[in-house]
């Protein structure tokens, strides 16, 4: 497997040096098509979104599909050296988008690569998303509808090559208090920070009931407030933004609901729905054959493209979440050859036969 080693090292030293911020992947997704049709893989395109099916594809059976996303967040000021520059030392490639998800992107391809050489009871796409950082329009779910139907999904996230067999949903509320101004140093007008005061410390307090044994509880944080336009005038309004990070025991509009009713004097606007936590079933053969090879399932508190899949789905990856949006993000060379290695022994020909 020494040559597709070296094939993943190459391509994700070639990405980190293409900037590829979401919306903005398009060379990214060239070069991985040119990569991919240098191949024979036959790949398709969509804005950004690249694609390849196994050229033996037969509807009568299962279908696995292998997804990562080719974007990356913006570069944090605190890095030291260049983002952009695929540096080794040692066992560490430094770049921006090694670790999240570059790793995962190239060493899910290279598994595409040798599975379509076998003979399998089932049907494999290697799918490179893009816009997944920011849940775009013009990622997963612009490409999906143009896939075969999908049985199961693998998403090469950092895990530690560990299974994540479920993940917390997000949902972003805006919230909003009315107050009436006036000058500071009178005893007038209604202080727009004060009216929210008791809704603040009620999202700060409270503890949902419903914990789950994989994701621990649904959690909300305060994460931007704005009031206020200098030190003499009363604010006559007020806005916050929550994060909410719902288990599978809760759907983001049953938690909507609820703190609408709780709030006092504020007023709550979801920006969205649909990013709902997943998870996949204990039963399934893909995690039993996970836990055949001795890998640890869990859940995940970070969001992926799994809340767009309308499938079960798992993370396995190279990397590790703690160094996702970090200065000096790396990857591992020894997790990149350990993937390799935990894929080859995972996608079995037989993974799905009766």
């Amino acid at each position: 497997m020494t040559n597709y080693f070296d094939d993943a090292l190459a391509l994700l030293r070639q990405l980190i040096a293409t900037p590829r911020v979401s919306r903005q992947e398009t060379a990214a997704a060239s070069l991985l098509f040119q990569r991919m049709d240098q191949w024979g893989l036959h790949p398709q395109r969509e804005g950004n979104n690249v694609w390849a099916v196994c050229p033996d594809y037969d509807g009568g059976r299962p279908t696995l599909l292998l997804n990562a996303h080719i974007d990356t967040v913006r570069a944090v000021a605190t890095w030291t050296r260049q983002p952009h520059e695929a540096v080794i030392d040692g066992d560490r490639l430094y770049g921006l988008g090694s670790n999240d998800c570059g790793g995962g992107l190239v060493t899910l391809l290279m598994a595409y690569r040798w599975m379509t050489e076998k003979s399998r009871a089932y049907n494999i796409i290697y799918l490179a998303s893009c816009e997944e950082e920011v849940s775009g329009q013009d990622g997963i779910v612009r490409a999906l509808p143009l896939l075969p139907p999908v049985s199961v999904a693998i998403v090469g996230e950092p895990t530690g090559l560990q299974p994540a067999v479920a993940e917390k949903g997000l949902m972003v509320i805006d919230g909003y208090a009315d107050g009436v101004s006036g000058h500071a140093a009178r005893n007038e007008g209604v202080n727009a920070i004060y009216e929210a005061l008791d809704d603040l410390l009620f999202l700060r307090d409270y503890r949902f009931q419903r914990e789950s044994p994989l994701l621990g509880p649904t959690k909300m944080t305060v994460t931007v407030v704005q009031s206020g336009t200098q030190h003499n005038v009363v604010p006559d309004s007020l806005h916050f933004v929550l994060d909410v990070r719902t288990n599978e025991l809760y759907r983001n509009e049953e938690v909507f609901s609820f703190l609408c009713q709780r709030m006092k004097k504020c007023r709550l606007t979801a920006r969205s729905f649909r990013l709902h936590s997943s998870s996949i079933d204990s039963d399934h053969p893909l995690v039993r054959r996970c836990i055949d090879m001795g890998l640890q399932p869990f859940g995940s508190p970070t969001l992926s493209d799994q809340a767009l899949m309308p499938f079960p789905s798992l993370k396995l990856g190279p990397g590790q979440s703690a160094r996702s949006h970090s200065a000096d993000e790396f990857i591992c060379l020894s997790e990149l050859q350990q993937a390799l290695d935990v894929y080859h022994s995972l996608l079995s020909p037989t993974l799905f036969a009766p």
